[in-house]
């Protein structure tokens, strides 16, 4: 829980100091304020209702779904990802057995608007044969307007129930705020904590079956691999390493049970999911540790919805006004520059090439 750090400013309550999430994801009775004040999460609650608006008004479905619906939906999702045809331990590994297609798109931060035009776009249901490869729902998107709460979980929650229809061919990666709330590590942008926003988004939609919901979304995050690998050389995950040119990476992540009980509990997981270093000599070492030919990851904003970053990576975004996505055989053999020749653009509700 963190030293006892003494009295809040406004309420003079006790509180500590230290993470505002314990390992379990729950809220802990105490916050460092966002301006560096020491301050309780009833007074951080109240900061955040002063100081967020909403960002969005677009209606999302998903929120009709009660908690035993996103319960069992989260479950049977947490199931299938443990279960998906190619998986090796951390990674999912497809080839033209089974797959004639591979649909990959990068981080959607809660904008449900992009996730349904890729949904749209990918058309599972008449592409028997075609794989959706998504990444990053968490922290973003539209709020609750009647209350300070993030609704991505909702956004999570659709993935899931996507998942469940399509149990061998959508894959959901693990990316760092997935990772940052399962380890409660804290993340702050724009003077809002996110993992605040969206536990709040929770708790404003799921009331006192909350902890219920949380405990099968923390176990769907558990599930969801690390990496999905083509047989072509092309290697997708939701960032790289830092210094793999210089340091040390454990590949052994890949393969081996991962732990998720306390922040640094894998150094290397949390390399890989926060790693910004987008040198070509990174990029080579790190392709070359795992024997891939081009890295395609999320993680970086890019306002065009993607960019190459260097001749053995490139970069998806798909939470901006433009989304990139990719879609790859995995028999066959594609460059750097071809591969981004052929990345598409969704831009409000029509698809145009790049």
């Amino acid at each position: 829980m963190g030293k006892l750090k003494g009295r809040c400013r406004r309420c003079d309550e006790l509180i500590r100091f230290g993470s505002p999430l314990d390992a379990t994801g729950k809220l802990n009775a105490f916050s460092p304020n966002p301006r560096g004040q020491n301050i309780c999460g009833r007074e951080i609650f109240s900061w955040l209702n002063l100081n967020t608006k909403s960002n969005s008004t677009v209606p999302m479905d998903a929120l009709n779904r009660d908690a035993e619906e996103v319960i069992a939906a989260l479950r049977k999702a947490s199931t299938a990802n443990r279960s998906t045809p190619g998986r090796q331990g951390n990674v999912v590994f497809l080839n033209p057995r089974n797959a004639d297609e591979v649909m990959i798109t990068g981080d959607l931060h809660g904008r449900r608007d992009n996730f349904e035009a890729i949904v749209s776009a990918a058309a599972l249901r008449s592409n028997p044969r075609r794989h959706l490869v998504l990444q990053e729902a968490c922290h973003g998107g539209p709020i609750y307007t009647d209350a300070c709460g993030c609704m991505s979980h909702a956004l999570l929650e659709e993935i899931a129930v996507l998942k469940a229809e399509f149990p061998q061919r959508v894959h959901f990666l693990l990316g760092n705020h997935e990772l940052s709330e399962l380890t409660g590590y804290p993340i702050q942008k724009n003077r809002q904590m996110l993992n605040l926003l969206f536990r709040l988004g929770m708790l404003h939609k799921f009331g006192s079956s909350t902890e219920d919901v949380r405990e099968a979304q923390l176990e769907f995050l558990r599930s969801s691999p690390l990496a999905v690998s083509l047989s072509n050389g092309i290697f997708i995950s939701h960032s790289i390493p830092e210094k793999c040119d210089s340091g040390s990476f454990d590949a052994g992540i890949f393969e081996r049970e991962i732990s998720y009980d306390a922040p640094f509990a894998e150094d290397d997981v949390f390399s890989l999911l926060w790693g910004r270093d987008y040198r070509e000599e990174n990029a080579r070492r790190f392709a070359d540790l795992i024997g891939a030919k081009l890295l395609i990851n999320g993680h970086d904003p890019c306002l065009e919805g993607y960019r190459v970053a260097n001749s053995r990576q490139i970069i998806l975004d798909c939470c901006g006004d433009k989304a990139g996505y990719l879609t790859i055989s995995p028999g066959e053999q594609i460059t750097t520059q071809q591969a981004a020749e052929r990345v598409q653009i969704l831009q409000g509700a029509g698809i145009k090439q790049d």
